[in-house]
């Protein structure tokens, strides 16, 4: 099962739920908002400090 992640919209604000893959480690992959349809860097870490977590941030392709 994926485990959800919750994440807001770089270009429209509306909050989104994100199902990540966490068995692939580190990755970047483009994702279009569900509201918007614009394409957003998704950037996903597993936390290194024991708990491993995973730290997911979202960016404007053109920031990218």
């Amino acid at each position: 099962m994926l485990p959800p992640v919750d994440v807001t919209c770089p270009y429209c604000g509306e909050p989104l739920t994100l199902f990540v893959d966490d068995s692939a480690g580190a990755q970047s992959y483009v994702e279009d908002c569900h509201v918007c349809c614009r394409p957003m860097v998704v950037r996903v870490r597993v936390r290194v400090d024991g708990d491993g977590e995973l730290d997911v941030s979202v960016d404007r392709e053109d920031e990218a």
